[in-house]
Formats: structure tokens, C-alpha cells, sequence
């Protein structure tokens, strides 16, 4: 459920797959692809063209559900047994998108995602934090406005750049 390419300039970093990712096993196919799809202003042709976006999660396996619905995080010993390792093997990678809580303190460390997200702009050029685009970021979206006024003109910038 990833893609690794030499030749890749844009990293998505998400979380782990979902069911339907799972059962399909293609990264992002399915409605959060979409969603995120829609804020980077991408088709499915660009967005799945491995010489120009790499796609790793921070877990590689379905991690199953919760007790209390929703899925399961990443298992923790995934991320730092093989990131660093692939990470080496795309040297190009100039913006990496961390998709989610998981990617976000992965690599930021702790801290609260809406406060990263709001500001994209200190992690720029290198990093752009994003909320997970679950269906449950709808409600999200609607208390944030800032996001889609600022942030995702920015993100759709920054991605258009990396990818000339």
C-alpha cells in the first residue's frame, strides 16, 4: 500500500490503509482519497504517477478497529523499522504532505493538529501538515474556514511548485 519512486518530488505521508484501501490495494482509493484529491486540485492520473508522488503511511497493514468504531492506529513498530529505509531511496522528495495526527507527530512531534495545521506555513517549504480527510473532517472544515481560505490555496501552490 505504497509507492516508492528515485524519481519522486512530493511525499504523502498518511496514516495506514483503510478497509477498502485494504481490500483494493491501492493507497487512497477510496473517499478520503477523494477528498484529498479535491485539496490538492489533482486528478487520479497525477496523484498515482509514481515518478512524481510517492505515497508512504506511517503503517503498511489494515491495523483493524477500534473497540468503539473507527479504525486502529498504525502499529507502532511499523514507522521506525522501515521509513528511514525507503525514505533513503527517494533522495528528490523536496515536500513531504503529513496527512493525519500520525505522519504529523511522527515527524513534528507532539502537538495538537489543528494548531500544525494553522500553521502550515512555519513547516513550509519542507512540511505540510493536513487533517486526516476523513468524512469526520467535514465537520472539521466547517469550524475551521481558515482552512480552505488560506491553507489549501497555499497547499495547491506548494504542490504545483514541486511538481513542475
Amino acid at each position: 500500500m505504497f509507492r516508492v519512486s528515485t524519481t519522486a518530488r512530493l511525499l504523502i505521508a498518511g496514516q495506514a490503509p483503510g478497509t477498502k484501501v485494504h481490500a483494493s490495494g491501492i493507497p487512497w482509493n477510496d473517499p478520503s482519497g477523494e477528498r484529498l484529491r479535491r485539496w490538492l486540485s489533482m486528478d487520479r492520473e497525477v496523484f498515482y504517477d509514481e515518478s512524481r508522488v510517492a505515497i508512504l503511511p506511517m503503517g503498511f497493514c489494515y491495523p483493524g478497529r477500534l473497540p468503539n468504531g473507527g479504525d486502529a492506529p498504525p502499529r507502532p513498530e511499523c514507522a521506525p523499522l522501515w521509513r528511514a529505509r525507503l525514505l533513503t531511496l527517494m533522495p528528490g522528495i523536496s515536500l513531504t504532505l503529513l496527512v493525519g495526527t500520525y505522519a504529523q507527530v511522527h515527524t513534528l512531534g507532539p502537538g495538537p493538529m489543528t494548531v500544525r495545521v494553522r500553521a502550515f506555513r512555519d513547516h513550509l517549504p519542507r512540511y505540510f501538515p493536513l487533517p486526516h480527510p476523513s468524512w469526520r473532517t467535514g465537520a472539521w472544515e466547517r469550524n475551521n474556514p481558515w482552512f480552505s481560505e488560506e491553507a489549501l490555496p497555499a497547499l495547491r501552490d506548494a504542490v504545483r511548485a514541486v511538481l513542475r
